[in-house]
């Protein structure tokens, strides 16, 4: 009795006297999780919890009419399995209610499938078995398709992959990096409750619930982890942009590269353009989800784009070319219409413009008159063209598709540009 009194008293003064008092992190009013599902997971992983919460919490008992009740009755063989996940709810009558976990596989697979973003988040809260299924690529894959899929391309996904392994090797030993696998305490914790309990509070746009901050911090190579990154802004991704810098004159009807991080809070993004010789990087704000479009071919906006249309070229079809204002600068796409050679007049009939090795280019935006109105190309060897008073010609790509040039059409101009 001696020895613990003289071990008590002594933790007691190095406790006051000793210890500095200082505020404490920000991230501790987060750390909630002495709760119900903490004890749950707890006595999953650690069966002599139970009598531990049981001491410790005997005196703060829940009211009988909303208890809920912990299977604890698996032995350590089974921790893993479903039903020590399985939360039982006892109504007012005392009869068991069967929960959302005691559904077959394929009935709990088919209401995931139809829940939102926000949705599954939440589901993925409730238990590690829930977790493990919401967290699954192939219930994201359609989500990000329909989200993100017309401004996210190849080029992206390979952004992706080097942000990945940046941030990994970035990573903080203690807490960990984006995969909550490279930190002691927070690989500690991951066992116990979703991870995610860490976090900030939840981001919104107007009545639309983006990924909620109670949901578990996910692999790092999956799908929802890219959701996440991009849904937050903080993955900057390769994207292309219309009508650069709002619309600016000079840049009417074309599409150019830039760097894009989206912005919850107005629901928008931020470009950041590569620079224009020794000018440096555009940035601009506030671009909207209908300027934006995924590359449509992987060439570096500093690299000559191989035609390999030529030969299908024919007057009235749709086109994008190369252009740019000097070689230092990078490339912008511009949109056109092949047109008829001066000696042609336009008769369908008696057209043989597509025989010749001569491509007239039109760009109907600008008057008649203006140099930038039209171009001439050589069919069989084209190269860069141009020089530096008209600017520069590069590769071209011919538009099948009416999607393609109804994108286009949106933002033509209201007058004629000069």
């Amino acid at each position: 009795m001696l020895f613990i009194f003289v071990t008590c008293f002594s933790f007691i003064l190095f406790f006051r006297y000793s210890l500095p008092i200082k505020p404490l992190p920000s991230w501790a009013s987060e750390m909630r999780l002495l709760s119900f599902y903490f004890w749950k997971d707890l006595s999953i992983l650690f069966p002599s919890a139970k009598f531990l919460k049981k001491t410790l919490f005997s005196s703060h008992m829940f009211s009988s009419t909303s208890a809920k009740k912990i299977n604890n009755n698996n032995n350590n063989n089974s921790t893993l399995s479903r039903n020590t996940e399985s939360m039982m709810i006892e109504g007012k009558d005392g009869q068991e209610m069967l929960s959302v976990l005691d559904l077959p596989n394929l009935a709990l697979e088919c209401i995931l499938e139809r829940l939102e973003p926000d949705g599954l988040c939440k589901m993925a809260c409730v238990s590690t078995y829930l977790r493990d299924m919401c967290l699954s690529d192939h219930l994201w894959e359609g989500h990000m398709k329909k989200r993100w899929g017309r401004i996210i391309g190849s080029a992206a996904y390979k952004e992706w992959q080097l942000h990945i392994a940046s941030r990994n090797h970035e990573s903080n030993y203690f807490l960990g990096g984006e995969n909550g696998r490279g930190g002691l305490l927070m690989g500690y914790l991951s066992k116990l409750w979703p991870l995610m309990l860490l976090r900030s509070n939840s981001i919104h746009h107007g009545d639309t619930k983006k990924m909620k901050s109670c949901s578990p911090q996910p692999p790092v190579d999956s799908i929802v982890a890219c959701y996440r990154a991009l849904e937050t802004g903080k993955f900057w991704f390769p994207a292309q942009v219309f009508n650069r810098e709002d619309g600016h004159v000079g840049f009417m009807l074309s599409c150019y590269d830039a760097d894009l991080s989206y912005d919850s809070r107005n629901d928008t993004f931020q470009a950041r353009y590569p620079p224009h010789g020794r000018r440096a990087a555009a940035i601009e704000t506030g671009v909207s989800w209908d300027r934006l479009r995924a590359p449509p071919v992987d060439t570096s906006p500093h690299d000559l784009h191989i035609s390999d249309c030529l030969n299908d070229l024919r007057p009235r079809d749709h086109i994008e070319i190369q252009w740019r204002r000097n070689k230092q600068f990078p490339y912008g796409w511009w949109y056109g219409v092949v047109g008829h050679l001066e000696a042609c007049d336009g008769n369908e009939s008696y057209c043989h413009c597509h025989e010749s090795d001569t491509v007239v280019l039109e760009f109907n935006q600008y008057a008649p008159g203006s140099r930038w109105r039209h171009t001439m190309i050589n069919r069989k060897h084209h190269r860069e063209e141009g020089n530096e008073a008209d600017g520069f010609y590069g590769g071209i790509r011919k538009l099948y598709s009416k999607d393609e040039i109804a994108m286009w059409q949106q933002f033509w101009p209201a007058e004629i540009l000069e």
